[in-house]
């Protein structure tokens, strides 16, 4: 629609200097009538082609939700939401073409929602390293049943069978609660050469813990590594004597009443907790407001609120040189949850490769989900191109929110508070790199 109006106003202004034009070429006899005459198509065409600008208005874009028994649904002027704002996000997401679902949530209501290149309602999407926080609720749900004691745990008791090829006598004590911070001394993959293809390479990644030689001692810095994000799943499976799957489904999943699509496994039969478990957008954002209301969903507690606090706290900053995309600054990390600002809006976000994302505003009381094609084998600027502009995408729109009027003219978001900053670490890598 936006093309042909921009097409059919080209050719009316073509028109307008093909009757013009001539019209210019008056003998000074009948000069008056001539100037009459030009005016008048001028006037006439102006308003057509003013006319056919205002039929073809980009806020066109339909981002209604359809009702469901899932979701509350409403408007963005309902909550106090400008619709120019929403209606502007939606018709940009339009011309990517790697996303498929963009949903926004408002005070617990659904407000917008719109789905792109083939994507659906139901379609379950590979959320990539989404999936990290998600493994992050399960930590925190088997420390409250017991199953973990405390973040303090040793990595290796749970991998006895590796303890005595262990060289390193760092790795030994590196703990729950470091893996949980990316800070456990094992190589950001993405940026140690050899490493993300060795992982890539094929799906037996245990043996990796030997491997893998760590790049800094434990708890002194931060490096995001899928490996020990999937170490994290496998300890949990043990420590519960179950599958992650069905201790997820049992304590996550069926208290959300969400349906999770495909989960990959590992050459040993456990469920990555580093990546690619699928949801569709609707089930995301179930999860996003579940954080956003202190892992209360519908009145159930179902992870502890201090766990929500503690997850959301910073424990790193300053990666990625502080920026990411156009939009995204101060960046920072908590328990496989990133943080971030944008304009005058602090956030906490769960990012997977492609751009998919669950942004939690806390000050707005809005959560906002992007599905995204994972770019599985796609890596480099051929990937960021794609994923970098669904996070300009929201970023940009984030930026545009007006602050809330119960938050100040600060509009700190939760996280960010003085009294509960754990300040540490300073990333080596370039603001061009993203995690996989």
């Amino acid at each position: 629609m936006m093309k042909t109006g921009r097409k059919d106003n080209h050719t009316l202004r073509s028109r307008m200097r093909e009757y013009i034009v001539p019209c210019l070429m008056f003998s000074p006899g009948r000069r008056p009538h001539s100037i009459l005459f030009i005016t008048s198509v001028i006037a006439i065409l102006s308003l057509l082609v003013a006319c056919g600008s205002w039929t073809k208005k980009p806020e066109a874009l339909a981002y209604t939700p359809l009702p469901g028994d899932d979701w509350k649904v409403s408007t963005p002027a309902e909550h106090g939401l400008d619709p120019q704002l929403v209606a502007a996000l939606y018709r940009r997401a339009a011309d990517l073409d790697t996303i498929y679902g963009l949903l926004v949530i408002k005070n617990g209501y659904l407000i917008a929602e719109r789905y792109f290149n083939g994507g659906s309602i139901g379609q379950r999407v590979a959320l990539a390293s989404v999936t990290q926080s998600y493994t992050s609720a399960l930590v925190g749900i088997a420390l409250q049943q017991g199953f973990l004691s405390s973040l303090d745990q040793r990595m290796i008791d749970f991998f006895p069978e590796f303890a005595a090829q262990i060289t390193d006598a760092r790795k030994e004590e590196i703990t729950i609660g470091q893996i949980l911070k990316m800070r456990s001394g094992y190589p950001w993959e993405e940026f140690t050469p050899g490493t993300l293809d060795l992982l890539l390479s094929n799906n037996n990644w245990l043996p990796r813990m030997v491997d893998f030689a760590l790049t800094s001692d434990p708890g002194t810095a931060f490096g995001y590594s899928n490996l020990t994000a999937h170490l994290l799943a496998v300890i949990v499976a043990r420590a519960c004597d179950t599958d992650l799957k069905s201790y997820a489904q049992q304590h996550l999943f069926s208290p959300l009443n969400a349906q999770v699509g495909y989960w990959p496994i590992d050459a040993n039969g456990y469920y990555y907790g580093s990546g690619d478990i699928s949801f569709n957008a609707r089930d995301a954002a179930k999860f996003g407001l579940l954080y956003l209301n202190d892992g209360e969903y519908k009145g159930q507690q179902i992870i502890p609120a201090h766990w929500v606090r503690e997850s959301l706290q910073r424990y790193s900053e300053n990666l990625y040189n502080n920026r990411l995309g156009r939009y995204f600054r101060d960046i920072g990390y908590g328990y496989l949850w990133w943080s971030a600002r944008a304009g005058r809006h602090h956030f906490d976000y769960a990012w997977g490769h492609g751009g998919n994302l669950i942004v939690l505003l806390h000050e707005l009381d809005m959560v906002i989900v992007t599905t995204a094609n994972a770019l599985h084998g796609v890596w480099g600027e051929e990937a960021w191109q794609k994923e970098g502009a669904i996070i300009d995408l929201v970023g940009r729109f984030i930026a545009s929110l007006p602050p809330s009027p119960a938050a100040g003219p600060a509009a700190v978001g939760r996280g960010w508070e003085p009294s509960r900053r754990c300040w540490a670490g300073r990333s080596r890598h370039s603001p061009s790199a993203r995690p996989s």
